[in-house]
């Protein structure tokens, strides 16, 4: 499959790989080709071991897309575009935090990447202040995304 950028990715099911539709439990076999989803797993260069994946509704984009953000694609020697939205902890430096795993950090992937779509969550770090950044990579913006304890996207650089 290819990403929302036009980069090509392998996705590796398993048979614990769950399905789902909204808030419904499906199958692999309901998933159209184009139709947009969202793969949760582990990433291992351009192939994706897929734990879960969520069919994402069409012509949507989370708050912070609508608010005029917008993903910038990854191309190679572009510069990074360096720019803030909404609230960054206060205490927050790249590198802190606690490495989650399992439910949290697919929660946080999931709100993260329906905000920001086209990239890829490589790591979930839960920060001091209780809240989560997502590490988000394969695109030149954003790469920090922050999610708050109850899992909405309260900022991103």
């Amino acid at each position: 499959m290819s990403t929302s950028t036009g980069q090509k990715v392998t996705v590796n099911e398993a048979s614990t790989t769950t399905y789902q539709k909204g808030t419904s439990s499906t199958s692999a076999s309901v998933i159209t080709t184009g139709e947009p989803v969202l793969v949760l797993g582990t990433v291992s260069g351009t192939t994706i071991a897929a734990t879960q994946v969520v069919v994402q509704p069409t012509g949507g984009g989370g708050s912070a897309t609508s608010s005029g953000a917008a993903v910038i694609p990854f191309q190679s020697g572009a510069p990074t575009t360096s720019k803030q939205v909404g609230q960054i902890p206060a205490n927050y430096t790249e590198g802190s935090g606690t490495i989650v795993s399992g439910t949290t950090a697919n929660k946080a992937t999931e709100v993260a990447l329906a905000a920001y779509p086209g990239g890829v969550v490589d790591r979930v770090v839960q920060l001091s202040n209780g809240e989560y950044e997502a590490h988000n990579i394969g695109v030149n913006w954003p790469h920090h995304i922050f999610v708050s304890q109850d899992f909405k996207v309260v900022g991103a650089f």
